[in-house]
């Protein structure tokens, strides 16, 4: 059996860098800030839903799925289990997809 079939796949946001990347400073989050209040509760929940479209289309890039054809919904609710993340309903993956379609 052959080397390489003997490697682990990295997990979708596990990075695949050769080399050890230096940063001038330690990493840290920045705080986060509360939303603003006032607005419809539609805001909000659009706003929720861009943000996690976001953080899935970025889990799929990185796992190799880089055509909006090669993610279906099956494979976008997958990816959102590796990474713990709540299933994405019809409306998010259709976002997730459009994100990738757009970022070309």
């Amino acid at each position: 059996m052959p080397a390489a079939a003997l490697k682990q796949k990295p997990s979708p946001t596990q990075s695949t860098v050769q080399h050890p990347v230096l940063f001038d400073s330690p990493y840290e989050p920045l705080t986060k800030r509360p939303l603003p209040a006032g607005r419809p509760r539609q805001w909000y929940v659009s706003h929720n839903r861009r943000l996690k479209a976001m953080r899935l289309a970025i889990a799929l890039l990185d796992s190799g799925i880089y055509l909006p054809a090669q993610a279906r919904d099956e494979t976008i609710r997958g990816t959102a289990e590796e990474i713990g993340m709540r299933p994405p309903s019809d409306t998010t993956c259709h976002m997730v997809r459009a994100l990738m379609r757009y970022s070309r």
